[in-house]
């Protein structure tokens, strides 16, 4: 496979301490195909990475999510190559990450950071909420993956162009792999080092901030791919709620005989609705499991 086919997609916001090194690596490993998506860098990201030989492409709006979702329609070549600007990740485990699409036995791969964290990399705050994350997600999509926030892995153009994606924010990374599964694209998660980051760059997630939405992005997107959870988990707090009340509103009256006529009609209604909601995430896991069989009934018949 030509590594012309490949192009080596790189975001960056600020960089200038390490983006040079990363594309001379690249650049050392056969690499020419660089592409980097600057969010409107205010130091010498753009200048340098120019330099070191990369093609330019500044975003025109904000955000890590928007820069991949505005160049993915600028990229012809068949795989590409998502890697973080700032030194985390080595470009010479690119060949680790590629080798499944090139066999064709995935169109999206994920860089699992966990396996290899170097001293210092990810603080123990980042490396908690991280797991925790990556629980929440194997408990609703129930797909084994252990890094899905991971800034390196490579994907088909073709695949990624399938990809219904919305998020502006460090949510993307957590978008691309749910919506990978949704469309049934064959994901593969490889070990990768993850280092700390370069000399004087500084990290522009916020764990509290970003963690949550995040997470938020997850429980939102469940609705379709799995709906009993969605629609039960809320079902069943509702209902708890109804339950809650109504011993409440009976405790009164069976031993002092005190009405509580607003709160009986609220306990029947949050009961209802709960029970209701409950349904609906029955009716809507039936209709997820459909739309999984045809999606893989039609990736079958494209292969």
């Amino acid at each position: 496979m030509s590594q012309e086919e490949i192009c080596i997609l790189i975001p960056t916001l600020n960089e200038e301490e390490s983006i040079q090194p990363v594309i001379q690596e690249f650049k050392e490993l056969g690499y020419d195909n660089i592409l980097v998506v600057d969010g409107h860098s205010t130091d010498k990201t753009v200048e340098k990475a120019r330099a070191a030989g990369a093609r330019i492409l500044v975003q025109s709006g904000s955000g890590k999510g928007q820069a991949l979702k505005e160049v993915f329609g600028h990229i012809n070549e068949r795989y590409i190559l998502l890697i973080d600007g700032d030194g985390t990740y080595l470009p010479s485990e690119a060949a680790r990450l590629l080798k499944p699409l090139l066999e064709d036995r995935a169109d999206h791969v994920v860089g699992n950071r966990l396996e290899n964290i170097q001293g210092g990399a990810l603080k123990r705050l980042n490396m908690f909420g991280n797991k925790m994350i990556n629980r929440f997600f194997a408990i609703i999509y129930r797909v084994p993956l252990h890094d899905i926030l991971s800034g390196y892995r490579s994907f088909t153009t073709e695949g990624i162009r399938m990809l219904d994606l919305s998020m502006s924010g460090f949510e993307i990374e957590s978008e691309m792999t749910i919506e990978s599964v949704k469309k049934g694209l064959r994901i593969i998660e490889v070990p990768i080092t993850y280092q700390p980051r370069s000399a004087g760059t500084k990290t522009k997630l916020h764990p509290f901030r970003d963690g949550l939405k995040i997470i938020l992005t997850i429980f939102r997107m469940a609705k379709t791919e799995n709906p009993m959870f969605y629609f039960g988990l809320m079902g069943s707090l509702v209902g708890m709620i109804g339950f809650l009340v109504g011993i409440y509103v009976a405790r009164d009256w069976f031993l002092w005989r005190i009405e509580h006529i607003p709160l009986t009609i609220l306990t029947a209604i949050l009961i209802i609705v709960g029970f209701q909601l409950f349904m609906i995430g029955i009716q809507g896991d039936m209709m997820a499991s459909f739309h999984r069989e045809m999606i893989r009934e039609l990736h079958r018949k494209r292969r």
